[in-house]
């Protein structure tokens, strides 16, 4: 190997129009590396990767890509899928309503004389599943997992698929704690196979914990490349936004006033088998506080909250009280007529409509707010967008651009916005920082606290341990659809969390 490198991308540009998005980026990675390419939301990082795997024809940008020192002419997925180059997306290419085996096998179905060999497709899904020690029926339709277990399926496929470099961009967003603590052993063990993986995170304490070395982007343009042991968090940080942050989670008093929403001994039946997924859950809540519910994968904290404010698949049984009068939401919009908002976890998929504009998607949920005697007043429309674009500092040129246009942090960024449109008193937040750059994190939890401060309510449902200390008044955990503890800020820790989380306390 000439140059040492298992990949070489030299120079790289690539445009969208008049928009630079790659600006002569040079990236390298060793064989048998880690390396962390990090960087705000719209830094340019999935579009560097977008080039090496072939999503642009190579006519498209400029600049050359080497692989183990030879030039490489990678124009489609498939040139990048004969240079066994492999790549997990941000967002899931799973399709819902084929088994998990059909779509680790997709494509590499094993055959015998008459068709399709069944039997040894779900032979060797079950060997591939037991590796990732993932518990679960391979025949089973892939709508009918979580985003959590989605995701461990979609790495399992690639991971299968082989490959000499791996190219996992947020793979941990969906994960808790258990689960990503085996992904990152996996990483460990594929990486001394000699697979040189490129990891496109925003979780800080899995660059220090897994990389090699990190790679930053900012605007479209490399910053620098850092050995990760000779690098602090506070300079990474730095490098990443252009400016010294202080400290990641804002502190702003806030002071519980009256109990607004209240759950008692409630039970949500699981969408397929004859057994609860939540069972006798109890929480309160108040106005003025951050209360967060944590909990490993599968726990039940999304399926609580879902049936409560009227959003999940099957009814829940219990009593739901608001503001002292009990109530029962038999759908979304009766959840937010009563001022009860939902940010939920899978923005693409349940947050937005892709194909609308941004203006359409902050406003869809508050049409009452912009609509008399059965019209439209799109002046209103345009002042509450523009305002709420303004205060979330959502960047786009224009908010009658597509939702589709904007990086994942702007459009997450949406997703709050169309819940603030509406005015909530109550604000469920679901993974709210998910697949969200250092700079829009502070800028979210900034807005979470200072809603807090003019006293609504918000519950947080996070799988982010560090998130869940650092911005949370109180912390229910959940284990197995139980509530197994209640935490005080003063008792919030990684491993008092823990010990509740995985059924030891």
């Amino acid at each position: 190997m000439s140059n040492g490198y298992a990949v070489e991308m030299k120079d790289i540009t690539k445009k969208f129009g008049g928009l630079t998005a790659v600006d002569k980026v040079s990236f390298q990675v060793k064989p048998g590396e880690i390396h962390a390419l990090c960087g705000e939301n719209g830094a340019g990082k999935s579009t560097l990767m977008n080039v090496l795997t072939g999503k642009f024809p190579a006519n498209s940008y400029s600049g050359e890509i080497l692989l183990n020192g030879k030039k490489a002419k990678i124009g489609s997925p498939m040139d990048a899928k004969r240079d066994k180059i492999t790549i997990v997306h941000q967002e899931l290419e799973l399709i819902p309503e084929l088994s998990i085996a059909e779509n680790i096998f997709l494509g590499n179905q094993p055959s015998s004389a008459t068709g399709i060999d069944w039997k040894k497709m779900y032979a060797e899904a079950e060997e591939i599943l037991e590796k990732f020690s993932l518990d679960l029926n391979v025949k089973t339709k892939i709508k009918y997992l979580t985003v959590g277990q989605q995701q461990l399926v979609e790495i399992a496929k690639a991971i299968y698929l082989g490959g000499n470099v791996l190219i996992l961009d947020e793979p941990t967003a969906p994960l808790t704690g258990r689960e990503i603590d085996f992904l990152l052993e996996m990483l460990e063990k594929l990486k001394e196979t000699g697979i040189s993986i490129v990891y496109i995170t925003h979780r800080l304490e899995e660059i220090f914990r897994l990389s090699d070395r990190v790679s930053v982007m900012r605007d479209g343009k490399m910053i620098n490349t850092f050995q990760t042991s000779e690098i602090q968090v506070e300079e990474l940080v730095a490098a990443m936004i252009g400016r010294k942050m202080e400290n990641m989670y804002p502190h702003m008093d806030t002071k519980a006033g009256d109990v607004t929403l209240e759950i008692c001994d409630y039970s949500v039946p699981h969408p397929l088998y004859d057994t609860n997924i939540v069972e006798n859950a109890s929480m309160q809540f108040h106005a003025g506080e951050i209360v967060g519910i944590s909990g490993l994968l599968g726990a039940g904290r999304t399926e609580l909250m879902s049936a409560v404010s009227g959003a999940y698949q099957m009814k829940g049984k219990g009593i739901v009280k608001l503001y002292g009068k009990e109530v029962k939401f038999n759908s979304p919009a009766a959840a937010i007529k009563a001022g009860i908002g939902y940010v939920t976890e899978d923005r693409k998929t349940t947050g937005l409509i892709l194909n609308q504009t941004i203006r359409f998607n902050i406003s869809m949920a508050s049409l009452s707010r912009i609509i008399r005697y059965g019209l439209l007043f799109p002046g209103k429309e345009k002042a509450i967008v523009n305002h709420l674009k303004e205060e979330l500092r959502i960047k786009t040129e224009n908010i009658d651009n597509p939702v589709s246009s904007l990086s994942g942090g702007n459009q997450q960024k949406v997703v709050l916005a169309k819940w603030l449109a509406t005015q909530p008193g109550i604000l469920i937040l679901d993974e709210p920082t998910r697949g969200v750059d250092v700079g829009a994190r502070y800028e979210i939890y900034m807005i979470m606290k200072e809603l807090a401060a003019h006293g609504n309510t918000i519950i947080m449902i996070s799988s982010d341990l560090p998130e869940v200390i650092g911005i949370s008044d109180r912390v229910y955990v959940m284990y197995e659809g139980k509530v197994r503890g209640e935490l005080s800020k003063e008792e919030l820790s990684e491993d008092s969390i823990m010990r509740y989380a995985t059924g030891i306390a």
